[in-house]
């Protein structure tokens, strides 16, 4: 019998300013940040109980430790979340990439916050400081595209559940490659003239409606990729089509044609709504795993492409997992403490250059600070200098 453990080594971390002076500029030329909805230690225990050695994070050298918390000191959503890794700056629960100072505003001005939420106190984004820099973008996910990790990267709003608002704004974004769920939302009056957000936007983009249209369309094209494959969620792991590994090699194959490098963002929401839901071990096992395998084609890509930074981590744990089973036996259960939320926090896994600088324990605002030290060169402490 062999037991498998998940041995985590904390290295000795150096501090956020060494990572890089941003007089002397970036260091990574390409970004790609995997982001496991709600995977926890727990989690990835399950996906090393399954793959043991073959897992893919195992071939990042450097490993460390988020803590998840909100800008009040509270239990974070994926909103607040991701907010702090994509602005370098805790929000409020429910927020998308805006500033505390924003729930002020609302009670203020509630009409004209409605009107345009994203005047309400946003905070720019890595993917804005991208497309600033001339970069490609790319999102990808397994639910909505205007759910609340994605959307806290291309839109701002006081709510994650303004999902028309967030659809509007993420096509306005110029994001040149859009994949996973959501169409529903995008049935809206598109600004840009008559006909909806979706209709407008194809007008100069390619919209493949499946997998078998998606695999039609090459890699050749310069043209902007917009697939939304579902009304609202994929289906699970291994019923969706396309998979997650899939659409990760679509997205590199576009965006790498760039000549100014680029950033990606990779999502899974199984690994949160299913530990929500507190489902069997075999359910967690086929989300991670899946995840995992779609950081296998990023870390292959990044073994080909030097200047590519990749980091796998999370906007929060889900579930409180526990993984059990008997001495004498390699069969092992979970366990659940909650269907929410918890404070536990969340790995993280990083390789490529100035990937040194994340090990240790980390707040999730400071994460998001190194990555902007690292791939666009600024170091930001102050947020009014932010906007």
């Amino acid at each position: 019998m062999v037991l498998l453990t998940l041995a985590v080594t904390l290295l000795a971390a150096p501090s956020p300013a060494s990572a890089q002076d941003p007089d002397k500029g970036p260091v990574a030329r390409n970004l790609i940040l995997v982001v496991a909805d709600g995977g926890g230690v727990g989690t990835w225990s399950v996906a090393r109980l399954a793959r043991g050695e073959a897992l893919n994070v195992a071939r990042m050298p450097v490993i460390g430790l988020t803590d998840t918390r909100n800008s009040d000191g509270g239990l974070t959503d994926s909103g607040a979340g991701a907010t702090a890794l994509a602005t370098g700056f805790r929000t409020f629960n429910r927020g998308i990439a805006v500033a505390p100072e924003c729930r002020e505003l609302l009670r203020e001005n509630p009409a004209a916050i409605q009107n345009d939420p994203a005047a309400c106190a946003p905070l720019r984004t890595l993917l804005e400081d991208a497309e600033a820099l001339g970069k490609r973008t790319g999102l990808i996910t397994t639910t909505s595209v205007t759910d609340a990790t994605i959307a806290s990267f291309a839109a701002h709003a006081p709510s994650r559940y303004m999902h028309e608002a967030i659809a509007a704004q993420i096509l306005a974004s110029g994001v040149d490659v859009l994949l996973g769920g959501g169409r529903d939302y995008f049935d809206g009056p598109s600004p840009d003239g008559p006909g909806d957000l979706l209709t407008n936007a194809c007008s100069d983009a390619q919209c493949p409606v499946d997998a078998p249209a998606l695999r039609a369309l090459g890699t050749a094209s310069d043209a902007r990729l917009i697939g939304l494959f579902a009304g609202k969620d994929l289906p699970r792991a291994r019923a969706a089509e396309p998979g997650l590994p899939e659409m990760t090699r679509v997205a590199l194959d576009r965006l790498s044609a760039g000549e100014n490098g680029f950033f990606l963002l990779v999502e899974s929401e199984g690994t949160d709504t299913y530990q929500h839901d507190n489902d069997p071990l075999a359910a967690i096992e086929a989300e991670i795993l899946e995840l995992d395998e779609a950081v296998g084609v990023a870390l292959d890509f990044a073994e080909r492409v030097p200047g590519t930074l990749v980091l796998v981590t999370a906007d929060h744990e889900t579930g409180g997992l526990a993984i059990h089973g008997e001495a004498s036996s390699p069969e092992v259960e979970l366990s659940y403490t909650t269907g929410d939320h918890t404070h536990n926090m969340v790995p993280l896994f990083a390789s490529g250059p100035g990937a040194e600088a994340f090990a240790g324990i980390r707040d999730n605002d400071e994460v998001g600070r190194i990555l902007r030290t690292l791939f666009v060169g600024e170091r930001v402490v102050d947020r009014r200098s932010y906007r």
